[in-house]
C-alpha cells in the first residue's frame, strides 16, 4: 500500500511527514563525603577534558571509555523503528555507591545490507561499570566495558530501559523493551545477569515497548511494572510513506495501529501477573512513547501519565483498589493548549514552582512547542507552556528525553530535552549524512518567578552539537553533587554531558531505602525545610525521559546556605517520617523506620 501524506496531517519532523523547516533556535568540587558513594579503584584514570571558561557541560563520553556508538540497521526501506530508539539507564547494578551505564542497541533490519556499517565489536545493548575514583582535582571518571562478562545479550532491536528491585534482594533489575523484544533481565547479585521474562510472567515478543516503569501501585511492598507499548508493525506489513516533496519517507504513527500497553501486578514470589484488564488499564491506549508516575492527585498512591503520540494522553488515577481510572481529559492533561492532540514523546513529572505537588513537562513535535501541565495541588492541570516561556524557543525542534533538574542547584527545577528530527530534513541528506534527522539540545532555567529563560547558548561547546538525539538519563555519575546526563543519539556515538556548574551552590543528597537488604523506594516523596522556613519538595523516582532509566537518589540544590536541612519523607507505604540536622555537601541514607 502506498500512503501519500498530506501537510495537515503532520507537522515537519516528528514521527511524521515533513512540510516546512524551521531555523534551531538559540543557541572543581572536592569528592563528597559520601554515605551511599564510593568507586572501586582499578587501572589508570580517565578524566573529561577541563571545561573552557563558562562551560556549563561538558562531554566526557570518549575521555571516560563511554565508546558505544548506536546501530539503527537502516536499509533505505523507511523502517518505523530505525528512527525511535535508543534509551539509555544509569542504575548501580554492582552496589558500589556509583551510577553504572546500560546502553540500548539495535540491529539489522530485514535482509537488505544497511545504509551505514555497524561499529566495530558484537552488535549487542552494552554494560558499563562505574570505576569512579576521587582524587585532589576532582572525582575522575572511567568506565569498563563488563557485556561479557555479565552474561547480558539480549539481541533484538532495542529501544528503551527501565531499573528497579523486582525481588526485594536489594539488586536492581532490568525490563528491556524493544521490537519484538520486551524482556525481564534479574540481577544475580554477582555481576551477572539472567533472563526471566517467560518465568517472570514478563515476556511479550510481540509487542514493540518504547518506555517502561517500575512502580509499587498497591503499596504492597513490591515493584510492579508498567509497559508503553507503541505501533502495530512489522517488517511484512511495512507501508510505504513519502516525504511531501516527493522522495520516500517515515510515517507518521497514524498509519499504523496503536498496540495496548500492559500492567504487571508483582506477586512478590518473583513473577508478576498481567493486571491490565482487571485494572481496568486495558480499554483505553495510544501509541505510547513516554511515561511517568507520580501520585499527581497528592492523595498517597502514585499514578501514571502516559504521553501518546499524535493521540490522546491517558493520566491513569489509582483509586487505591488496584484499578485505575484514565481522568486525563477531566483533569486537563490529555491534549495541548489548543485543544487538539500532540505528538508527545518524553515526559517528565515534577514540582518546577516549589508548591507541593508534581507538574508535568512534555516534548512534542516541531511546529508543536513542547507543553507544561501546572499542577494545581489536586491534580487537575493548566496548560501554561506559553506563560512560563517554554513554547516558543522549542517550536524549531522535535523533543525527545527530557527532565526536571536543578543543574545549577539553585533550589528550582530546570528543564532539559534532547531533540532530533522523524523525517528527513532533505537540505541535510548526503553520501556523508543518510540519516539526515539531527537538531540541538534545549535547556531552560526557571527564573524562580513561574518563567524560564533559554539558556542553550550559554551552556557549552557540546550544545552547539547537531544529532539524532533520543533518550536521556539523569543523575550524579561522578557523586559530585550536581546533576550530569547520559544522552542516546541513533545512528550515533552517547553522550555524557558532566555538569560543572552544580558545584557553585550548596546540595544535600538522599538515598531513601526500606526492607532488607535495603532497596530504593522509588515514589518517596520528600519534603526539605531550609533554615530559612522555606520548603522544596522531590520525588525518588527512576522513570520518566523517554526509554531511560535514572538516578533514584534525591539531590536538592539548597543556593548558597549549606546549613543542615530538615527533611520530611512520605514512603510509599503511607508512612510519614522526619529526620533533623540532615548535613549539607554529601549523601545521606534514610532508611524507613528510621526516622521521627
Amino acid at each position: 500500500m502506498r500512503v501519500a501524506l498530506r501537510p495537515s496531517t503532520r507537522p515537519a519532523g516528528g514521527a511524521g511527514l515533513l512540510v516546512l523547516a524551521l531555523a534551531c533556535a538559540g543557541g572543581s568540587c572536592a569528592p563528597p563525603s559520601d554515605s551511599t558513594a564510593g568507586g572501586a579503584p582499578s587501572g589508570t584514570d580517565a578524566a573529561a577534558p577541563g571545561p573552557a571558561p563558562g562551560e556549563w557541560f561538558t562531554d566526557g563520553a570518549a575521555a571516560a571509555g563511554l565508546g558505544f556508538v548506536h546501530f539503527n540497521g537502516m536499509s533505505g526501506n523507511f523502517y518505523q523503528t530505525e528512527i525511535m530508539g535508543p534509551g539509555v539507564a544509569l542504575f548501580d547494578y554492582d552496589n558500589d555507591g556509583d551510577l553504572d551505564v546500560y546502553l540500548v542497541q539495535g540491529r539489522t533490519l530485514g535482509s537488505d545490507e544497511p545504509l551505514m556499517p555497524p561499529p566495530d565489536g558484537p552488535l549487542t545493548d552494552r554494560l558499563y561499570r562505574n570505576e569512579l575514583q576521587p582524587s585532589p582535582d576532582g572525582p575522575r571518571l572511567r568506565f569498563t566495558d563488563v557485556t561479557a562478562e555479565s552474561g547480558l545479550n539480549p539481541g533484538g532491536h532495542g529501544m528503551g530501559v527501565a531499573a528497579g528491585d523486582i525481588d526485594n534482594d536489594g539488586w536492581v533489575d532490568l525490563y528491556l523493551t524493544g521490537f519484538e523484544r520486551n524482556r525481564m533481565l534479574r540481577n544475580n547479585g554477582d555481576g551477572t545477569f539472567s533472563d526471566v521474562s517467560e518465568e517472570s510472567g514478563t515476556h511479550d515478543p510481540d509487542r514493540w515497548g518504547v518506555s517502561a516503569s517500575f512502580l509499587d501501585y498497591d503499596r504492597d511492598g513490591w515493584l510492579d511494572l508498567f509497559v508503553g507499548n507503541y505501533l502495530s508493525f512489522n517488517l511484512d506489513t511495512h507501508i510505504p510513506c513519502f516525504n511531501r516533496s516527493g522522495p520516500p519517507d517515515y510515517c507518521p504513527p497514524e498509519v499504523y495501529r496503536a498496540q495496548p500497553d500492559r500492567l504487571y501486578r508483582n506477586r512478590g514470589d518473583g513473577t508478576f501477573v498481567d493486571a491490565t484488564t482487571e485494572a481496568g488499564v486495558a480499554y483505553e491506549f495510544g501509541p505510547a512513547l513516554g511515561v511517568s508516575t507520580a501520585d499527581f492527585d497528592n492523595d498517597g498512591w502514585i499514578d501514571i501519565f502516559v504521553a501518546n503520540d499524535q493521540q490522546e494522553n491517558q493520566l491513569w488515577i489509582n483509586r487505591r483498589d488496584g484499578t485505575f481510572a484514565n481522568q486525563a481529559p477531566l483533569r486537563g492533561a490529555a491534549v495541548g493548549a489548543g485543544g487538539g492532540a500532540k505528538a508527545d514523546m518524553g515526559v517528565d513529572a515534577g514540582d518546577f514552582d516549589n508548591d507541593g505537588d508534581e507538574d508535568l513537562f512534555v516534548t512534542e513535535l516541531v511546529g508543536q512547542g513542547s507543553t507544561l501541565y501546572v499542577n494545581d495541588g489536586a491534580g487537575l492541570f493548566e496548560e501554561q507552556s506559553m506563560q512560563t516561556f517554554v513554547r516558543l524557543p522549542s517550536l524549531p525542534y522535535t523533543g525527545f528525553g527530557t527532565a526536571w533538574l536543578d543543574f545549577d542547584n539553585d533550589g528550582w527545577l530546570d528543564l532539559f530535552s534532547v531533540n532530533g528530527h522523524v523525517t528527513r530534513n532533505m537540505d541535510a541528506l548526503g553520501p556523508d549524512n543518510p540519516f539526515p534527522l539531527q537538531q540541538r539540545n534545549l535547556l531552560f532555567r526557571n527564573r524562580g518567578d513561574g518563567r524560564f529563560e533559554d539558556v542553550t547558548a550559554r551552556a557549552g561547546e557540546v550544545f552547539r552539537l547537531s544529532e539524532v538525539s533520543r533518550g536521556a538519563a539523569f543523575g550524579d555519575i561522578d557523586n559530585d553533587g550536581d546533576v550530569d546526563v547520559l544522552v542516546g543519539n541513533g545512528a550515533g556515538p552517547v553522550r555524557l554531558l558532566v555538569n560543572r556548574i552544580g558545584d557553585r551552590n550548596r546540595w544535600v543528597g538522599l538515598r531513601l531505602v526500606g526492607g532488607t537488604p535495603p532497596r530504593d523506594l522509588v515514589g518517596a516523596r520528600v519534603e526539605i525545610v531550609r533554615g530559612d522556613g522555606a520548603s522544596i519538595w522531590r520525588r525518588a523516582r527512576a522513570d520518566g525521559s523517554y526509554a531511560s532509566a535514572q538516578d533514584p537518589r534525591v539531590l536538592i540544590g539548597l543556593g548558597t546556605s549549606g546549613a543542615p536541612v530538615e527533611v520530611r519523607v512520605t514512603w510509599p507505604s503511607g508512612r510519614h517520617e522526619a529526620w533533623q540536622d540532615v548535613p549539607a555537601g554529601r549523601y545521606t541514607t534514610l532508611r524507613e523506620g528510621g526516622g521521627g
